[in-house]
């Protein structure tokens, strides 16, 4: 049966240059292409800008967007602020579907379908997207994570659930703050195991492995997480690479919130709900966690 969903999707790129023409390649030969593409040049000082402007030239369904360079990566609300300046500029206002998608992915010609067949299959699934590799030493292995969780990296929302969470929130930790969100309002999110996705940069490089923890830390404290559920994630963090390091950056990231008042998302609501859930998990209770 043919799909007549309507999809469009926007991809932030800031320095992507090694990269963004697989994902241009891996778009173009889908099988079910969508109605409109905007990718968002991110202040690139690289050849980027260049790069798809002449993508845009070949096909109409691909459009571009340059902002300036702010001068430094702005953790979270950066690619927010990219992925809004992109939102506004699209033309196409009857989409079911809008994708957010990185600039250094590439992945099968019939990914998109595949995806979009269990959109249809499950009504309830509010937002989705593929597993996440990474090529390491010849071998692939996936980004591990809560099934709940979709990788930032390519998310797919399905409008009435993109309106009910009212889109992203510009912070540090959007990217699960939206998924818990849509599971409070009673969606379903997942991550589609058997889709793959080949992610060319590992998640965090262009930061370094300390400051990627650190900012995670500061992502978590920012989303309002529970202190117990953040001191059991630590001590099982020391155990993954960077052994140690990645555990004490990750707690730094998320007690320097407290000591520098820093602002959490103003929505008690959304944290007393993600608290709730993290600590059912701790008691292997039922969660989104499952």
């Amino acid at each position: 049966m043919p799909l007549n969903t309507k999809y469009i999707i926007i991809t932030p790129a800031r320095d992507e240059e090694q990269y963004i023409e697989k994902t241009i390649s891996s778009v173009i030969l889908q099988t079910f292409k969508p109605v409109e593409w905007i990718i968002v040049n991110d202040g690139s000082v690289d050849n980027t800008g260049t790069i798809i402007d002449k993508y845009a030239t070949e096909y109409s369904w691909i459009k571009t967007v340059h902002r300036s360079n702010r001068g430094f990566r702005k953790a979270g609300g950066g690619v927010v602020e990219a992925f809004y300046t992109g939102y506004n500029a699209l033309t196409c206002s009857d989409w079911e579907f809008i994708v957010k998608l990185d600039g250094d992915l590439s992945f099968e010609p019939d990914y998109f379908e595949k995806c979009f067949r269990r959109f249809e299959a499950n009504p309830k699934l509010g937002v989705g997207g593929g597993m996440i590799y990474h090529s390491i030493d010849g071998k692939l292995e996936d980004e591990k994570g809560p099934r709940f969780h979709v990788r930032g990296a390519t998310k797919i929302y399905r409008k009435a659930c993109w309106d009910a969470i009212g889109g992203f929130i510009e912070a540090p930790g959007w990217d699960t703050l939206d998924e818990v969100k849509a599971n409070m309002l009673g969606w379903q999110t997942q991550t589609l195991e058997d889709l793959q996705l080949l992610h060319h940069r590992y998640t965090g490089a262009a930061d370094g492995s300390w400051r990627n923890c650190v900012k995670n830390g500061r992502a978590n404290y920012i989303s309002g997480y529970h202190p117990l559920f953040m001191l059991l994630k630590c001590t099982k963090r020391m155990f993954q690479k960077p052994f140690f390091i990645g555990s004490i950056g990750l707690f730094y990231g998320f007690i320097s919130g407290y000591t520098k008042r820093i602002s959490q998302v103003d929505d008690r609501v959304l944290i007393k709900y993600l608290r709730k859930q993290q600590l059912k998990r701790l008691i292997f209770g039922s969660s989104i966690w499952k």
